[in-house]
């Protein structure tokens, strides 16, 4: 199986490594924007930046170049994965649209607004999920996520991990479990693509409320309100976007929440734990050196909700946080002091 790897961060490098290892044999590229980092990774075996200390398998191929030297590779794959933050997807498969290949994304989140924004006159400008950037941009391709709790450390190293392959298309599912379903990687196949993007995008902002609270010392009790509040928050807003109840108990769902607001190499959760100690968000994000997706779709998210009237309080205490108008323990209080409710309310 002939695979592409669209963009050289940490987790398109420790996706690529896994596929390289697959003892089916494929044959397996990592593309990089920049020529000079494709370069360096191919002379060193390494990508010293985003995975440092990991071996790049001899049976990986890394390239970078021009646009079209990309687009005449991809015409001769069998799957195409785009490994780039959400900010860049609706440009990269606008590039891909006229590949008749399955396409499938690792990005988690929601687009900002104004780069989908619709037109009209009762028109709202919303933030996108990535299905709905695809169907904008590319809306002949045939599409899906590869999501679920992974960090890409973990991945590159071969410790066990298990994904799920989301698509309406069940070629694009097949595609992705054939190509990297192996000894350290189980790979669940999933049609409800919504309830799995929709976990992929809150469990980030959960986390950062989660690392606030660790950074607070509030106590494991806390830890555990937050992560089963906050997953009710999840499954309410994906609910109402259309995905299913049983996803948000799934590998998108529960499974990556758990992983993203107690691992210690979860950015966002590092996000939370930095605001505690009294750091400033630019501070905070700075010090990580890499992209923390709960950040720039927090308030995306919260958007959404409102939109749709979904409640989402630890969303929007989490959105006020960040934009500076909450203090930690102002947020804390704030969440603490809200009227009772029912539980499956």
């Amino acid at each position: 199986m002939k695979i592409i790897v669209i963009g050289a961060g940490a987790w398109g490098t420790a996706l690529a490594v896994s596929a390289a290892r697959n003892p089916s044999g494929h044959q397996v590229a990592l593309w990089a924007r920049d020529g000079a980092q494709a370069q360096a990774m191919h002379e060193s075996r390494e990508n010293a930046r985003y995975l440092p200390g990991i071996p790049l398998p001899r049976e990986l191929h890394v390239r970078g170049g021009d646009p079209a030297s990309l687009l005449d590779a991809a015409a001769q794959a069998d799957l195409l994965v785009v490994a780039t933050p959400v900010a860049g997807l609706r440009g990269t498969l606008g590039l891909l649209q006229g590949v008749g290949v399955p396409v499938a994304w690792l990005c988690k989140g929601f687009e900002l607004p104004d780069s989908g924004a619709v037109s009209g006159p009762h028109a709202v400008s919303v933030g996108l999920m990535p299905h709905e950037i695809q169907r904008q941009a590319a809306p002949e391709l045939q599409a899906g996520a590869l999501s679920g709790p992974s960090f890409a450390q973990e991945v590159a190293r071969g410790q066990p991990t298990a994904l799920v392959a989301a698509s309406r298309h069940q070629t694009v599912r097949l595609a992705l479990v054939e190509a990297f379903h192996g000894p350290t990687l189980r790979v669940y196949a999933n049609d409800d693509l919504v309830g799995v993007e929709v976990g992929g995008a809150v469990k980030n902002v959960l986390a950062i409320a989660t690392g606030l609270a660790d950074g607070l010392n509030l106590g494991l009790n806390a830890r555990a309100a937050l992560i089963t509040r906050g997953l009710a928050e999840m499954a309410r807003l994906g609910l109402a976007l259309g995905g299913r109840q049983e996803s948000f108990m799934g590998l998108s769902g529960l499974g990556d929440l758990v992983l993203t607001a107690t691992g210690d190499l979860s950015r966002n959760r590092r996000v939370g734990l930095l605001l505690a100690e009294g750091r400033t968000l630019d501070e905070a994000v700075q010090s990580l050196g890499h992209v923390a997706e709960g950040v720039y779709s927090a308030r995306t998210v919260w958007q959404r909700a409102c939109h749709l009237g979904v409640d989402m309080p630890i969303t929007e205490c989490v959105v006020a946080l960040l934009d500076g108008q909450l203090k930690p323990v102002e947020a804390v209080a704030a969440l603490m002091g809200r009227d009772p409710k029912g539980e499956l309310l």
